[in-house]
């Protein structure tokens, strides 16, 4: 179905085109300048001290657990309301997820109220995600992983540029890791990055990227040793220079794209004010985010309900989506489930995810919002 409004829109144009044309002029298409250059350009953007290109976010978050030294019975506490490849990472590496709730309606972001409560004897790291860019509460986070010696990754696949409390989201935490998935904020189809402040996982991670070798064919290309090593069991993570090239014009109109989303949220939360039947989450932030997604919660509602008003919304042409489905009711994530889950299920069974990118129009969000009324 074409849809008149999407949920989200591509911010490509001429420069990514020229980009990629002047890479595959280069002759050097795989990992090499421009995934240098792009990770300097990031570690920069984000103040943090090093940066690695990973293939996609997924791989980061794997390669992010065996940096922390997770492994085999470990537990790792995530929250459920996250996208599944948050939890997947956990399992790669024999590790068991604690599913953990969020906050509430106003705030979907983990509880570290229940993140504390959880903690065991096994208990090795915590996994938060910063839901639709805005930040977890990661001064009680990291409060909570000092009292108990735990490491925490930042999965901050939807906050590139997003802030909490003067400091970048993924530079918080032991590690973080973002996505340049088609759809998010920074686009290459896929891709991702992995940062962090510590020098002694920034080398394994450029080792376990690639298969454990002590030099890379660029390096090797531009004059070093044609020997080298294998002192690890590493793997092909490698992110390639025609997605990096992209990447790089991404982080150029990066700031620009952001400035705007913030300007259509306050267009949807003027327009959604005082309507009944709906919470618009993250109301009190004060923090300038990336506004990855615009998600509103239905009321007193049901999972059926929810559902008729997403076919209301799609019947006049405006796509929606859901974010996310919990984790711990799939049927892979269940045996892992205890405890309950109260706010997590009501919202993955309440959420909208409303269209959000930098070109939605006042009209557009004015006809989103009025048939949304009418919907309920």
């Amino acid at each position: 179905m074409e849809y008149e409004i999407p949920l989200f829109d591509l911010n490509f144009d001429e420069k990514e085109e020229a980009a990629v044309i002047t890479t595959l002029r280069s002759k050097w298409i795989s990992t090499g300048p421009k995934t240098a250059e792009l990770e300097e350009r990031f570690s920069a953007m984000l103040g943090c001290q090093y940066a690695v290109g990973i293939a996609n976010c997924t791989l980061a978050l794997h390669l992010g657990m065996l940096l922390m030294g997770i492994g085999a019975g470990d537990e790792v506490i995530a929250p459920s309301l996250t996208f599944v490849a948050t939890v997947n990472a956990i399992r790669y590496v024999g590790a068991v997820p604690v599913f953990c709730d969020i906050r509430g309606t106003d705030d979907l972001t983990v509880d570290p109220d229940q993140i504390e409560a959880l903690i065991t004897p096994r208990t090795r790291a915590m996994v938060v995600m910063h839901y639709a860019g805005f930040p977890c509460d990661m001064e009680r986070v990291m409060e909570i992983a000092r009292k108990h010696r735990l490491k925490v990754m930042e999965d901050a696949c939807h906050g590139p540029l997003s802030e909490y409390q003067g400091q970048k989201l993924g530079t918080i935490g032991d590690v973080g890791c973002f996505s340049f998935f088609s759809n998010k904020n920074i686009s290459t189809g896929e891709g991702g990055m992995l940062v962090t402040n510590n020098p002694d996982y920034f080398a394994r991670a450029k080792l376990l990227r690639s298969h454990g070798m002590t030099s890379l064919s660029y390096e090797r290309a531009k004059g070093h040793s044609t020997r080298y090593d294998v002192i690890d069991l590493g793997y092909n993570y490698r992110m390639d220079d025609i997605r990096s090239a992209i990447a790089i014009v991404q982080l150029e109109k990066l700031r620009g794209d952001l400035e705007q989303r913030q300007k259509i949220r306050k267009k949807y939360e003027a327009r959604l004010q005082g309507v009944d039947g709906i919470i618009v989450p993250f109301r009190a932030n004060q923090e300038f985010v990336s506004n990855y997604i615009f998600p509103i919660i239905l009321k007193d509602s049901t999972v059926e309900k929810r559902e008729a008003v997403r076919d209301r919304l799609h019947q006049a042409g405006i796509q929606t989506s859901v974010h996310y489905p919990a984790a711990h009711r799939f049927s892979i994530y269940q045996q892992f489930h205890r405890g309950n889950l109260p706010h997590t299920e009501y919202v993955t069974d309440n959420e909208i995810t409303l269209p959000m990118y930098a070109r939605l129009t006042d009209e557009q969000v004015e006809y989103i919002a009025n048939t949304l009324k009418e919907a309920i």
